[in-house]
């Protein structure tokens, strides 16, 4: 089969037995991290996903709220297997189609963070520059339909990344990454093509995904301080400072990735920064990763009523716990009373049962023999 793989791989390069040699130290350390990333990313995105979605009245900002952490939630519900992969060598051994569908999950999460920050922040823009359009339209039907519409054009972009998506055996391993050459025009030359796919892709991700929301966050913000400050109003804290904790987050999370896939779509096969682009592009990856990790944690800390939820929450699953416990004690107690009731009764209905069948004069003379042995 003709393929056209990008040079990109990092430790793709080392065989399996190098890999195992070095088993013992980096990537112990590395495949431990990543488990514990993704454990602790799910449990906060099931909790923040739980707590807003059943205990938080439906608002504008928990929908956004609910469909970033829905977006955080199936990146970090991907990172086992990526876990998995880095343990067995970096080896792919679950099937062509779940390597698709895994990478187009990591691709649609960062589509989707990125739309949905935008439209964050054109909400926020919206509000205070047409307070009375925003009083009229803005409601959580509008915002429903807006993000049913981010998560379509999601997904419409990341089609071309599933499809381009391949398994390809490698020095003894099966990698899961781009196979450019699927899908062939006839009479095609296949190294132009091949680049012309990987350059598209690389630009797709890069604007789409990174600068143009960045452009628009930027915008937003500016305008809405510039409004502000010519009305001479307090900005809104609370709010603010939890988007722009999760916008400087996203920047910092993403852009070594889009920054790395531009030098390596930029420089040479041949030149010596492809070398170390090849090294970074994995590291950059799972810092990605890591946005999805850290949006819960900023939900929570800079957002009081929130927190407060949260707590109650947890607590009232604590005293429900409690509750059935402290009910199953008291159960096991009563019953244990009641038998012993029971026991105490019937033995005292036998003996009184046992004395009125003897005679008086048997009951005179078992007396003394009683108080004798006393």
């Amino acid at each position: 089969m003709l393929t056209c793989r990008s040079d990109q791989g990092g430790n793709f390069t080392s065989n399996t037995s190098n890999f195992t040699a070095k088993l013992s130290s980096l990537n112990i350390f590395t495949i431990t991290l990543h488990g514990m990333v993704s454990t602790i990313g799910i449990v906060e995105n099931l909790l923040i996903l739980g707590v807003v979605g059943f205990h938080v009245r439906r608002s504008v900002i928990s929908i956004w709220i609910l469909n970033l952490a829905a977006s955080d939630l199936l990146a970090t519900a991907s990172l086992p297997f990526f876990t998995l992969y880095m343990a067995r060598g970096d080896t792919w051994t679950l099937g062509t189609t779940f390597c698709r569908i895994h990478s187009s999950i990591f691709f649609l999460n960062m589509f989707v963070s990125g739309f949905l920050l935008a439209a964050i922040s054109l909400d926020r823009c919206m509000v205070v520059l047409k307070p009375v359009w925003a009083q009229n339209y803005r409601n959580t039907q509008l915002v429903g339909r807006i993000c049913g519409g981010i998560w379509a054009l999601a997904v419409i972009c990341t089609i071309p990344f599933y499809i381009f998506r391949d398994t390809i055996p490698f020095k003894g391993r099966i990698l899961c990454y781009y196979n450019y050459a699927r899908f062939l025009p006839s009479g095609c030359d296949l190294k132009s093509l091949c680049k012309q796919r990987k350059e598209g892709l690389a630009l797709m991700k890069l604007f789409l995904a990174f600068l143009i929301p960045l452009l628009i966050i930027i915008f937003s913000y500016v305008s809405v301080n510039s409004s502000l400050a010519r009305r001479g109003c307090r900005r809104p804290f609370r709010f603010v400072r939890l988007v722009v904790a999760v916008i400087v987050t996203f920047v910092l999370c993403w852009a070594p990735y889009h920054l790395f896939i531009v030098i390596e779509m930029m420089a040479p096969s041949t030149h010596s920064v492809q070398a170390f682009t090849t090294k970074a592009l994995p590291i950059s990856a799972t810092i990605g990763f890591l946005n999805s990790v850290l949006n819960p944690i900023l939900y929570v800390f800079s957002c009081p009523d929130l927190c407060s939820k949260i707590r109650h929450s947890l607590g009232a699953v604590m005293e429900s716990v409690l509750a059935e416990d402290l009910v199953d004690s008291a159960r096991r107690r009563s019953t244990a009373r009641s038998s012993i009731s029971n026991s105490e009764f019937l033995m005292k209905r036998k003996n009184s049962a046992i004395t009125s069948t003897l005679k008086p004069e048997e009951q005179d003379e078992s007396c003394p023999t009683v108080l004798e042995n006393m």
